[in-house]
């Protein structure tokens, strides 16, 4: 939810945040009730937890205007972009949730990630040294290749992913949504306390170092730098 001014609320308090962001269309269904037992899980270890809606904001599709790999600025289109934008540069770990249609990601996770990554997250790499974590709701197929799709985006972020054993893949063949698939619940409730875990261990870090784990001075992969030029062999040492 955005203030009166279109600002992002502070949702940092003393404890750490997670923020769990849903892809899903469907208010109540398997995605929300998923991130809604994540946030439990979450909070009785101490930590907030904060639920951001995709199907609640204004959030527009790539236009066609074809600069975004030259802009060097962010995106100008006009919607709730940045607002969601600046909550994630708030929050310690990030949790994608959202369902499988169509054999692939649900098109409001899609279009936020294309609009997230190429207008905004590129320049600066702010996830970077974020914990992340993935749900992927579904019916019987094509979770696992959505799941692959969301990975790789945080790893293009330069996230933390903390292992689950099995990833979090909850499958419903029901009429009604419902946290049916035991074995998907349990990787969700280990990648929830492993989130924490390694939340809580950077932050402890970072309080008695003065310094994050990981440096952050990585740049954009898209900037090409300048590199001290390799001098020809052959031609120092013609033959």
């Amino acid at each position: 939810m955005l203030t009166a001014q279109g600002t992002p609320p502070d949702i940092r308090g003393d404890g750490p945040v997670i923020l769990g962001i849903s892809g899903s269309e469907r208010a109540g269904g398997n995605t929300d009730l998923a991130l809604q037992y994540t946030g439990e899980l979450v909070r009785e270890r101490g930590a907030q937890f904060q639920t951001l809606y995709l199907r609640e904001h204004r959030i527009s599709p790539c236009s066609p205007c074809g600069d975004c790999n030259n802009r060097t600025s962010r995106c100008a289109v006009r919607d709730d972009m940045p607002a969601i934008i600046d909550r994630m540069r708030q929050a310690d770990g990030i949790v994608y949730a959202a369902p499988v249609h169509g054999f692939g990601l649900a098109h409001l996770m899609q279009i936020f990630i294309e609009r997230a990554g190429v207008g905004f997250l590129r320049f600066e790499r702010p996830l970077a040294n974020k914990v992340g974590g993935i749900i992927v709701t579904a019916r019987r197929y094509s979770d696992a290749s959505v799941h692959h799709q969301l990975v790789d985006n945080l790893l293009l972020n330069r996230m933390i992913l903390v292992g689950s054993g099995f990833p979090a893949l909850l499958r419903n063949t029901g009429q009604e949504p419902g946290l049916n698939d035991p074995e998907g619940m349990d990787a969700l409730e280990r990648m929830a306390h492993r989130m924490v875990d390694m939340v809580q261990l950077l932050r402890r870090h970072e309080e008695e170092t003065g310094e994050p784990v990981l440096p952050l001075d990585d740049r954009n992969e898209r900037v090409v730098l300048r590199r001290p030029q390799l001098v020809d062999s052959a031609a120092q040492h013609p033959a």
